[in-house]
C-alpha cells in the first residue's frame, strides 16, 4: 500500500499544478480583456479544483493503484477549455458589461456544470464497476445498445437530430443529447470481447502476398458489417468524422488481437474505398451522398468561395495564421469572428491565443494520456482489458487527430469536438466515462497479486490470450 500512496500523492501534487495552470489561464484572460484581473478570477479554477479533489479521493479509495497521471492530465485540459468558454462569454459580452459578468454565467458555466456531471458518472462508474472484467457479462447488450444508439439519429427527422447539416443529435424542447458519443465506449466494449473470443479464427491467414499474411476470405464478414455500418453513418447522419471513428477503432482493436497488419491494410482500402464512392455518387445522384460531396469539394478549394460554403474553414485558418508561433496571448484574439468557435472549432480559437507552441503542449498532454492507456494495456494480465484499454486509448488519439487534421485541411471537416475543450455536455461526459474505465484498466495492471500464489484459468475455458501476453490472474 506504500506504493498506492506514492502514486495518488504524485496525483494530487499534479493535480493542484493543474489548477495553478488554469488559474494562471484566468487571470491572464482578465488582464488581456477587462485591462485588470477581478477578485474573483481564481473561482472556477477552485471550483474545478474541488470537483477534481473530490475524484481524486474516490481514486485513492476505489482505484488505488490506478496510473496517476491520467487525471492530472484530463484536469488540464478540461479547465483550460473551461478558461477559454468564460473568454469567450467575455467577448460576447457588451465591453461596459465584461467585469460584472457573472462567474458562473453563460457557455463557460454550463460548462462547469457539464463538468461536475461528468465527474459524478465518473466516480459512479469506478463505485460500479469493481473490476473491468464485468464489462464483458453485458457485451452483446452493449453492442446492441451501441448500435441503437448510433442509428437513432438517422431514423429521426432533421428537425429532432439535425445540427449544421449534421444528424447526430437527439433534440426534444431544450433539451438534446449526442448519443454516438456515448455508442462509441458500448461498441468498443462488444468489439473486445468479440475479438478475444475470435481471435484464433481471425488470425488465420489463407495466403501470402508482398510479404503480408492476408486473412481467409469468409472471415472479412465482421470487417465487412462494421465497414457497412460506417458508411450508413456517414451517408445519413452526414457525419465523416463519426464513421470514422467506428470502423478506425474496430479495425485497430483487430489489428491488437491479431497482430496482422493485413487487417489495416484491409480496413484501409475499405474506408477510404467507400468515402470515394461516397463522393462520385454525390456528384452524380446526389441524394443523401450530397453533403459528403459538399464538404468534400469544400475541403479541396475552401477559397473557392471564402464567403459563403468555405467561410468557416478559411475563418479558422486564418486564426491558426493569425496565431503564429506563440498568439496573440490569452484573452487577445478575437474568437467572436470565428464560427463554431466553442464546440468545433474550439482548437483553432484557443490556437490564435496560444499559439504554435501552446497547441503543441495540449497534443502532447493528449499524448500523454494516450500513451497511458496503452501501457495500461500492455500491462493489464487479460486479454479483455488489452483490448478494452488499447482501443479507447486508441479511440480517443484518433478524435483528436479528426478535429486537428479538419481545423487544418489534412482531411474534410467533421463533426466532432475535442474532447474535455469543446462546450458540451454529451462530449464530456462520455470522455470522462472513458478515463474512468481507463484508470480501473490501469488500476488491475498494476495491483499486486497477492495471496499463495495466482489461479490459472483452466485450459478447457475460451481463449483469453493474446500473442505472447502472459496467463490471465483470476484473483479470489
Amino acid at each position: 500500500m506504500r506504493l498506492a500512496r506514492s502514486r495518488r500523492n504524485a496525483e494530487l501534487s499534479l493535480l493542484l499544478l493543474a489548477m495553478v495552470l488554469v488559474a494562471a489561464y484566468a487571470a491572464t484572460v482578465e488582464a488581456n480583456v477587462l485591462d485588470t484581473v477581478t477578485p474573483d478570477f481564481w473561482i472556477p479554477a477552485a471550483a474545478l479544483g474541488l470537483v477534481f479533489l473530490g475524484l481524486h479521493l474516490v481514486i485513492r479509495w476505489l482505484a488505488p493503484f490506478a496510473d496517476p497521471a491520467l487525471l492530472p492530465a484530463v484536469a488540464l485540459l478540461n479547465g483550460i477549455g473551461v478558461g477559454f468558454l468564460r473568454r469567450y462569454d467575455l467577448a460576447q459580452a457588451a465591453p461596459a458589461d465584461r467585469e460584472s459578468l457573472a462567474i458562473f454565467a453563460g457557455t463557460g458555466g454550463r460548462q462547469l456544470a457539464w463538468t461536475l456531471g461528468a465527474v459524478i458518472l465518473a466516480a459512479g462508474l469506478l463505485a460500479i464497476m469493481r473490476d473491468h472484467r464485468s464489462l464483458s457479462k453485458y457485451a452483446y447488450t452493449l453492442g446492441l445498445a451501441g448500435i441503437v444508439l448510433v442509428m437513432i439519429p438517422a431514423v429521426l427527422p432533421a428537425r429532432f437530430s439535425e445540427i449544421n447539416n449534421a444528424k447526430l443529435w437527439i433534440r426534444v424542447g431544450g433539451f438534446s443529447i449526442q448519443p454516438g458519443e456515448f455508442a462509441k465506449l458500448a461498441l468498443l466494449a462488444f468489439f473486445a470481447y468479440y475479438l478475444v473470443r475470435k481471435r484464433e479464427v481471425l488470425s488465420l491467414a489463407s495466403r501470402r502476398l508482398l510479404g503480408i499474411d492476408f486473412p481467409r476470405g469468409r472471415d472479412l464478414g465482421p470487417v465487412l458489417v462494421v465497414w457497412l455500418i460506417s458508411l450508413l453513418v456517414l451517408v445519413f447522419e452526414k457525419d465523416l468524422g463519426t464513421s470514422l471513428l467506428y470502423f478506425g477503432m474496430f479495425v485497430v482493436t483487430l489489428y491488437i488481437a491479431t497482430e496482422r497488419v493485413s487487417w489495416l491494410l484491409i480496413g484501409l482500402i475499405l474506408f477510404f474505398g467507400g468515402a470515394y464512392l461516397a463522393y462520385l455518387l454525390g456528384s452524380t445522384v446526389g441524394g443523401p451522398f450530397a453533403n459528403f460531396y459538399l464538404r468534400a469539394e469544400i475541403w479541396l478549394d475552401p477559397f473557392g468561395d471564402p464567403y459563403d460554403k468555405g467561410y468557416q474553414l478559411v475563418q479558422g485558418l486564418l486564426t491558426l495564421g493569425t496565431g503564429g508561433l506563440f498568439g496573440a496571448g490569452p484573452g487577445g484574439g478575437q474568437p467572436t469572428l470565428l464560427p463554431e468557435v466553442q464546440t468545433d472549432f474550439i482548437f483553432a480559437g484557443i490556437g490564435e491565443e496560444i499559439g504554435l507552441f501552446g497547441l503543441s503542449a495540449l497534443l502532447v498532454v493528449y499524448l500523454l494520456i494516450v500513451e497511458r492507456g496503452l501501457r495500461a494495456a500492455l500491462a493489464v494480465r487479460d486479454s479483455f482489458g488489452k483490448l478494452l484499454a488499447g482501443g479507447l486509448a486508441f479511440t480517443l488519439g484518433l478524435q483528436v487527430f479528426v478535429i486537428v487534421g479538419g481545423i487544418s485541411k489534412l482531411i474534410p471537416l467533421t463533426g466532432q469536438t475535442t474532447p474535455f475543450l469543446s462546450a458540451g455536455g454529451s462530449s464530456l461526459m462520455a470522455n470522462w466515462l472513458l478515463i474512468a474505465v481507463l484508470l480501473r484498466v490501469s488500476d488491475g495492471a498494476r495491483r499486486p497479486v497477492t495471496g499463495g500464489g495466482p489461479a490459472v484459468r483452466p485450459s478447457g475455458g475460451p481463449p483469453e490470450q493474446l500473442h505472447g501476453a502472459p496467463t490471465e490472474v483470476i484473483r479470489p
